[in-house]
């Protein structure tokens, strides 16, 4: 069965973009959310979110 990359309604903060990638990654929300705040902090990582929330697909 293929994986595929969505937003996640349930369980969200902002847009579901963590929720979705950690059930993607198959790892703990927590570690993607501060994976994210640390890239977000380097100026990058917000306009991936951004990209991220307009292109994945909401479940």
């Amino acid at each position: 069965m293929q994986k595929k990359l969505y937003r996640i309604r349930q369980g969200k903060m902002i847009a579901g973009v963590c929720m979705g990638i950690s059930e993607y990654l198959n790892v703990d929300v927590n570690v993607v959310r501060i994976a994210a705040i640390l890239l977000g902090c380097m100026g990058a990582g917000v306009i991936a979110y951004i990209a991220a929330c307009i292109l994945l697909p909401e479940v």
